[in-house]
């Protein structure tokens, strides 16, 4: 079974053996009330209105591209590395999908009016880069919006510590290619020389089994990581039992602190480009 485990599978979405999983996982998310709150947080910060243009980098199924389109009026791009990602946004009747690398962006330079990046950072081989392209085709004055986890802030409560500890310490290393990207996006932009970056903190608190289910698949990390050969079967077991224990006796708990950071583009130095709908390649 170790072998049909793949290491960042949202990073590798196609090459995954069930993507299927990972596109469902993205749905059962969809009505929990963390991530319904931020969402709408997120959306409000790219300040967006009738007419305007965005870009939704790495959309997933597109749930927040077809949001923003129907509440506000304006007209988004949904992008995503994966094709299967890119069909189900097809399928969910979103108009403007496109198969790309947030790292190599097929738009031209000012070519909408703001940009975000939705639990994408932790999972692209250069942070830096991709926010670097999302800045380029985002207009002088545009916003751009970005949402990572943190986890170096996780904290997981059952009654072996050290295991838990170390279940934790893999799933920075081995589920993320970048675990702690999102206390270093401030710093990015400020170095890009974008303007009124403000910082908002969301704190997943998870204390229950249907979200250690449904929300974390918490109870799947250990076997998970048994699998990939960075835990014996036996801890993997034990991490379980003390999971459901913890969670009988009302003792359990998870929590990590995500960061919504927000910016406008420098006015200066931007070339405006517009009139071919921002792409230099036709893909819908």
């Amino acid at each position: 079974m170790g072998s049909s485990q793949a290491p960042y599978p949202f990073s590798h979405v196609d090459a995954h053996p069930d993507p299927r999983r990972l596109i469902d996982t993205l749905y059962g998310l969809r009505s929990e009330a963390f991530y319904v709150s931020y969402k709408q947080r997120l959306l409000e910060l790219l300040r967006a209105g009738p007419g305007q243009r965005f870009l939704d980098v790495g959309a997933g199924t597109g749930d927040a591209a077809g949001k923003l389109c129907s509440t506000t009026g304006a007209e988004v791009v949904a992008c995503d590395l994966a094709k299967v990602m890119c069909a189900e946004m097809r399928k969910n009747g979103l108009r403007h999908v496109a198969v790309a690398d947030v790292q190599r962006l097929p738009f031209r330079d000012a070519a909408f009016d703001g940009a975000w990046a939705d639990r994408v950072l932790q999972h692209v081989e250069d942070p830096g880069r991709a926010l670097g392209e999302m800045v380029r085709v985002v207009r002088p004055g545009g916003r751009i919006v970005v949402f990572d986890p943190d986890s170096g802030t996780q904290a997981l409560n059952i009654e072996d510590h050290r295991l838990a500890a170390r279940v934790l310490s893999l799933r920075q290393t081995v589920s993320l290619r970048h675990s702690t990207v999102a206390r270093r996006v401030p710093g990015i932009l400020t170095a890009l020389g974008l303007q009124e970056i403000q910082v908002e903190t969301r704190t997943l608190l998870v204390r229950d089994r249907k979200t250690v289910d449904r929300v974390m698949s918490i109870r799947g990390w250990a076997d998970t990581f048994a699998d990939l050969g960075h835990l014996e079967r036996a801890e993997a077991r034990r991490f379980n039992t003390l999971l459901d224990d913890a969670i009988r006796r009302g003792t359990f708990l998870y929590s990590v602190t995500y960061f919504l950071t927000s910016a406008t583009v420098t006015v200066t130095g931007h070339r405006e480009d517009r009139d071919t709908g921002g792409l230099r390649s036709a893909n819908g």
